[in-house]
Order: structure tokens, then C-alpha cells, then sequence
């Protein structure tokens, strides 16, 4: 089983109804933009907020590796931590925390099933995103194959960064695809992603050409992907498609995750590339460019 760093219940925005969002952990892309860098790295991973920490010292006293000091820039590590997570257990503030829990399958359809009057009176789901859900297809489909036979309806919320024959296998399974169009242009969306995209875009023509449901997600941000070029080409390719659907949610760019880098000890952005929100002017401009190819974009969701 994949580690998993959140679980997210009457959640609005990660498909249709009221629904339940489980996050896996581990992603072969780094977006310099990601506004989840809890979710990258495999494994569990200790967090650290600075500005939380009270000076307490009980996880200093707590931890049995002596992996612990107290400095001024706060709690530090040493390699005698195993990951154990007493630190985390007896903060009183909760600074120190650790993102990466290994949860069974069962334990899972079990918090699924608590939000199934919800679901119901919405016509909402569970959602599995991450990171990315498709680095676990096993886990994933047997995940996908326990909601079915219960009822709940399924999306999975993807980069389709993986083999074909394992977006083949999960799309037998999975009602609606969530999937996040990052860039058109294959060097930039390496430079920005860390991977090409050839293996994206062939993946969603498999999905669009199999009648497969799916809603595209664009993350807007000026300077990386929200020019006249690169709208277009994106609206060109989609609409190319034999996509019923034809809708777009365009995600503006923002820096609420920017603290997050610092609580894993990564820096946010690190090569300082110019990152802001479009205007309102520019994404109604992108969404009036859409609709010239038929495409119904909106801001959101």
C-alpha cells in the first residue's frame, strides 16, 4: 500500500456532489508551482512549522533516537531520526508533524462509508488524488473495485503522467478522470514539471477516443501558461477530441502553499521564476478563447 497524507471529507471541488478526497503520497512530476509539496516525496516525510513551535522541548524529552535539538532557528534533526512520528504525538502546538500514513484498504472503504449520506443526497463521491494516484495502480484499482461494489461513485484526479497500460486498466474502473493540463509545449513543461508531456497528451487522446468521462483542470499562471499561445494551442488539442463534455476549469495561480515548502524544508520556487495570478482581464480573455473552439471554460472549480 501507497502512504497517504491527507483525507479530505465534504469536499466540492474535486468532481461532482459533496465528496471524499484521499490523497496518496508520491509524484513523479514537480510542478515549481505545487500547492501540495507534502504529496511529492514517497515515504513519510517529517514537517516542521517554525512559527507554531512554542519551545517546549517535549519532543527534544520524547524522542528516543536523540535526533532532536533546540537552536535558534528552532527544532532541528539529525540523522538518527527514524521517522517514528513521538515528536509528533506530544506537541503540544502542533509544529512538528508527519505527513505519510499507511491505511489499509479496509480502514479506508471504512471512512468512505461514513460519508455515504452525503454522497447520496449529492450525487458526490470519493475522489483519489495526490500527488499522483496512477504511481499506485494496484492499491488504486483495488481501491476503485471496493467503491463499485458499494455504490460510490469514482474519480480519480491525475497528471496522466504513467504507462498507457496502466491508464488502460484504471479507466475500466473509474467514472471521471480529474486531469491537470499543465503546459502544451513539451520542453517547458519539463522545464516547469520536471517531465515531458508526450506521454500526457497520448494518454488523454486514449482516454477522450474510449468515451471515457473526464473534466480538463488548467492551473492559470502568468508567465508559465496563461499567454494567447499557449490558450490556444491547449484549446486547439482539446477540442480536437471527441470529448462530450468540452469544459475546463481554469485554477488562477496563488501562493497559499508557499508555507508548506518551509514546513518540509524545501524552498518554494527555488530557481526564483517569475510566478503571479493572471488579471481578471487575462482569464476572461483565456475563457473567451476557449469558447471560440467550443469549449465551455470557467474560473474555478
Amino acid at each position: 500500500m501507497p502512504f497517504f497524507f491527507d483525507i479530505k471529507r465534504y469536499s466540492i471541488h474535486d468532481g461532482p456532489g459533496i465528496r471524499i478526497t484521499i490523497f496518496m503520497k508520491g509524484c513523479p512530476l514537480s510542478c515549481i508551482w505545487c500547492h501540495n509539496p507534502e504529496g511529492i516525496a514517497l515515504g513519510k516525510q517529517k514537517m516542521y512549522n517554525r512559527k507554531k513551535c512554542i519551545g517546549c522541548r517535549r519532543c527534544i524529552e520524547s524522542c528516543q533516537s536523540q535526533a532532536l535539538a533546540l537552536s535558534s532557528a528552532g527544532i532541528e534533526s539529525n540523522s538518527h531520526c527514524t521517522l517514528c512520528g513521538q515528536c509528533a504525538k506530544v506537541c503540544p502546538s502542533r509544529a512538528m508533524e508527519i505527513s505519510g500514513v499507511e491505511y489499509s484498504i479496509d480502514y479506508l472503504m471504512n471512512e468512505v462509508a461514513k460519508e455515504m449520506i452525503f454522497m447520496d443526497y449529492s450525487g458526490g463521491g470519493v475522489t483519489f488524488c495526490g500527488g499522483e494516484p496512477l504511481l499506485f495502480p494496484d492499491s488504486l484499482h483495488e481501491l476503485l473495485l471496493r467503491c463499485k461494489a458499494i455504490g460510490v461513485h469514482r474519480a480519480v484526479d491525475t497528471s496522466l503522467y504513467a504507462k498507457s497500460e496502466t491508464v488502460a486498466s484504471i479507466m475500466k474502473e473509474t467514472d471521471i478522470f480529474l486531469i491537470d493540463l499543465k503546459h502544451m509545449d513539451s520542453h517547458k513543461h519539463k522545464q516547469f514539471c520536471g517531465v515531458s508531456n508526450e506521454m500526457v497528451l497520448s494518454n488523454l487522446r486514449m482516454i477522450a477516443k474510449a468515451g471515457k468521462d473526464f473534466l480538463i483542470r488548467i492551473p492559470l499562471i502568468e508567465g508559465i501558461n496563461a499567454d494567447e499561445d499557449n490558450i490556444t494551442r491547449s484549446a486547439e488539442f482539446l477540442a480536437s477530441l471527441p470529448w462530450k463534455r468540452k469544459t475546463v476549469n481554469l485554477l488562477p495561480y496563488h501562493e497559499a502553499a508557499s508555507d508548506k515548502y518551509k514546513k518540509t524544508g524545501a524552498m518554494f520556487n527555488p530557481n526564483k521564476i517569475p510566478l503571479s495570478t493572471p488579471t481578471p482581464e487575462q482569464q476572461y480573455y483565456c475563457i473567451e478563447i476557449f469558447q471560440q473552439y467550443g469549449i465551455i471554460a470557467t474560473i474555478g472549480g
